[in-house]
Parts: C-alpha cells; sequence; structure tokens
C-alpha cells in the first residue's frame, strides 16, 4: 500500500541551484551579453557586480564595447587583490 519505493513522499524532486556561498568561493561578478541576429544590428551590454553598466548598439560600438569590458578587468574593485596592495 501506499506509494513505491523511491518516489518523493510530497511532490517531484527537483534540481536546486548550488549555494553560491559554498565551494571554492568563486562566482561571477561582470556580464557580457552580446545579441547579433543574423541581417539585424547588434547590440550589447556589459555590467559587473561593482556597478559598471554600459550598453553598445551597432558593430563598431559593440566591438568598443567588448574591449572596454575587457580593460574593466583590469581596474574593477571588485577583482583587484587586496594582497598585492598591502604587499606594495
Amino acid at each position: 500500500m501506499g506509494a513505491p519505493k523511491g518516489v518523493a513522499r510530497k511532490g517531484v524532486l527537483t534540481a536546486l541551484r548550488p549555494d553560491p556561498h559554498r565551494g571554492n568561493g568563486q562566482y561571477p561578478i561582470a556580464w557580457l551579453h552580446i545579441c547579433a541576429p543574423l541581417g539585424a544590428i547588434p547590440t550589447a551590454t556589459s555590467r559587473c557586480a561593482c556597478g559598471w553598466d554600459r550598453s553598445a548598439v551597432g558593430r563598431r560600438q559593440v566591438l568598443a564595447l567588448v574591449d572596454d569590458h575587457a580593460a574593466h578587468r583590469d581596474v574593477c574593485p571588485l577583482r583587484s587583490s587586496q594582497e598585492g596592495r598591502a604587499a606594495a
């Protein structure tokens, strides 16, 4: 009687996202989203948890934003190493 073995008691088990505070301590802080459909004008957005938020429309501006996004990695206060600053 009752449910067969191995069946969830109250509904279906679902996959849960891992806890961002566990694991190896790495988590995303910056995102670059590019949308370039065939035959349409490309768009892009670059966002960072530090507050960096830029967008671009058109091929030339999108390519420039990709470069700006990569350059932001070097100056982002969330990515800079505190150890290097203390040693200097």
